[in-house]
């Protein structure tokens, strides 16, 4: 009995140590580390917040000369975590302030604030996370249908860099 506990205990380590190379070998520890920077944010307000700050990122952004990007999720959301964490990265961050009014717009668990993506003519049921570029009058320069942000963890923050780079004003 003795010998297979010690057995089955080799075996696990052995097992341990094939998973740990695998994650090293795939930059797990790099997505655990990414993954405990967002668990612990709380990136969106309150749903009931959406309308007035909207309006005042309307007028911020008429103000600046900048345009308002709209972005629609939770904080339950691991993409919409995932994308706020390269909105934060170098060189995002600085055509964010640049360019953008950013607001996010809680939409709960996609039972709130639906309105507001019909408004702006983004289809939130497709998924998230879910954006909208806008100018300063409020007219929709983008507006996502089809979940291109949704899988936002099979993304490199290139991706977002790139797509700031399009709607920058």
């Amino acid at each position: 009995m003795a010998a297979k506990s010690v057995l089955l205990s080799g075996t696990r380590k052995a097992f341990g140590a094939v998973v740990l190379a695998a994650l090293l070998s795939t930059g797990g520890m790099v997505t655990a580390t990414a993954h405990a920077q967002m668990s612990a944010k709380h990136i969106y307000p309150t749903i009931e917040a959406a309308p007035a700050d909207i309006k005042a990122a309307l007028a911020e952004a008429r103000r600046t000369h900048r345009r308002v990007l709209i972005d629609f999720g939770g904080d339950w959301c691991g993409d919409c975590q995932l994308l706020n964490l390269y909105f934060d990265q170098s060189p995002n961050a600085d055509l964010l302030a640049k360019n953008f009014v950013r607001v996010n717009i809680n939409i709960g668990h996609i039972d709130a604030n639906l309105d507001i993506g019909d408004r702006y003519g983004v289809t939130l049921r497709k998924g998230t996370p879910a954006l909208a570029v806008l100018d300063g009058q409020g007219h929709v320069l983008y507006a996502q249908k089809i979940g291109e942000f949704e899988h936002r963890r099979n993304m490199e923050p290139s991706e977002v860099t790139a797509f700031l780079e399009k709607w920058k004003r």
